[in-house]
């Protein structure tokens, strides 16, 4: 029987045994992307290496206790963009390579550092000297939206002046990013301006070279009446083109996940889509958070959600509502009994800065008319997809026999 080849999307490194730490480096970015939920950015707060320092110490004292008892851990910077602290991010990953080693930690042999940079930077001097220096323990996304009009219609330079779009600027290191890291995967984001451009952007990406993928929508309320419908035909266009030209064998593209939109048992499938909670992020203040999404900059209405700081450690009764999370406990009766809730996500932080009170037991149903056409266009790929298999199995049988018939007459 031959072996069936379809390239689905890779899952992150380690998933569910590394613990997710991030800095908080800058706040600052050369964009001011639309779309953008740090809403609070700005060029004053960046880290200072002692403040990064402390939050080592104090994580690596922890080894053996319940929030850091993990068997691996990712470091993760992030900003703003956080290749404009590349000085800073160098001297912290130096400190907690030593701190691993001098400790006999069992992280040692089992880390990464993590980016998602917008890309900018990515060719200079002090980047590259960085990578190659930590090349075997790097995961690095370079952002990159689609095509030129779809890219520049979000990702737009900061200034007064007249908008400039930042595909060029970003473009020329696609090719240096893929030498260097042959199997990553860009991030895109779709907002309502931007469904027109979902087809021609993804095939565009592969073009690229970039095989993976991983498109979302905001979570924010930005959708408008006919926006699901776009949405759906997007899709649909899009896999078609993806089907008939196999670029299914060697691509993926999140959006087509053949295991979502059907019901979900709260018994056995309750689990808290966001991990907020188990990761923890840290600010230039030294606070600790559950989640980059509930520092202030992140927030439009509420105020920041703190569990700690590098003195004090962690207060456990403000991290303990995250462990206790669940999909029925946040979900409305409607969510939970809905036909298609598989695969359905949302964000712990939006839900909070969108809830009534403050609460993290509210979810927010912003993105349901998206889920429900992206879910129909699924169906109709994985469908489309297995009828197409399915013939070209009959066909290789069917060309099989009749060669092995002729083979007999002759």
């Amino acid at each position: 029987m031959r072996k069936l080849k379809i390239k689905t999307g890779d899952s992150g490194w380690q998933e569910g045994m590394a613990k997710s730490i991030t800095f908080i480096v800058t706040k600052d970015c050369q964009l001011a992307c639309k779309y953008c939920y740090l809403v609070g950015k700005n060029e004053k707060e960046r880290m200072s290496f002692d403040v990064a320092k402390a939050a080592i110490d104090y994580i690596l004292d922890r080894e053996n206790k319940q929030n850091f008892a993990f068997e691996s851990v990712v470091w993760e910077f992030i900003g703003g963009e956080p290749f404009l602290e590349i000085d800073l991010i160098d001297r912290i990953c130096d400190y907690i390579k030593q701190e691993l080693f001098r400790r006999d930690h069992h992280w040692f042999n089992s880390y990464r550092f993590s980016f998602s940079t917008n890309g900018i930077n990515y060719h200079s001097d002090k980047v590259q000297k960085f990578i190659e220096k930590n090349r075997q323990h790097l995961s690095i996304g370079i952002t990159i939206d689609g095509t030129r009009r779809k890219h520049d219609l979000n990702r737009i330079w900061k200034g007064n002046g007249p908008e400039r779009g930042s595909y060029d600027d970003v473009v020329r290191n696609i090719p240096l990013w893929l030498q260097q890291f042959p199997g990553a995967g860009t991030k895109v984001t779709i907002s309502s301006e931007d469904i027109p451009y979902i087809c021609e952007s993804v095939l565009h990406l592969y073009e690229l070279g970039i095989r993976q993928v991983n498109i979302n929508c905001v979570f924010e309320v930005v959708w408008k009446e006919g926006d699901d419908m776009l949405f759906e035909e997007q899709l649909v266009q899009l896999a078609d083109i993806i089907i008939d030209k196999g670029y299914y064998q060697d691509y993926s593209c999140s959006f087509f996940t053949e295991h979502m939109g059907k019901p979900m048992d709260c018994k056995y499938q309750n689990q808290n889509w966001c991990g907020a909670g188990k990761m923890l992020s840290i600010d230039a203040k030294g606070n600790f958070y559950p989640c980059t999404r509930f520092a202030q900059y992140s927030l439009r209405d509420k105020e920041a959600w703190i569990i700690g700081n590098i003195n004090d450690g962690i207060d456990n009764n403000k991290l303990r509502p995250f462990l206790t999370l669940d999909r029925c406990t946040q979900s409305s009766p409607e969510c939970i009994d809905c036909e298609v809730a598989e695969g359905c996500a949302w964000c712990q932080g939006e839900n909070f800065d969108a809830a009534k009170t403050h609460t993290v037991y509210e979810r927010a149903t912003a993105i349901c008319k998206m889920h429900k056409a992206r879910v129909r266009a699924n169906n109709y790929y994985w469908n489309k997809l297995y009828r197409k298999l399915e013939l070209e199995g009959k066909r290789e049988e069917y060309e099989q026999n009749k060669k092995q018939s002729n083979d007999v007459i002759c």
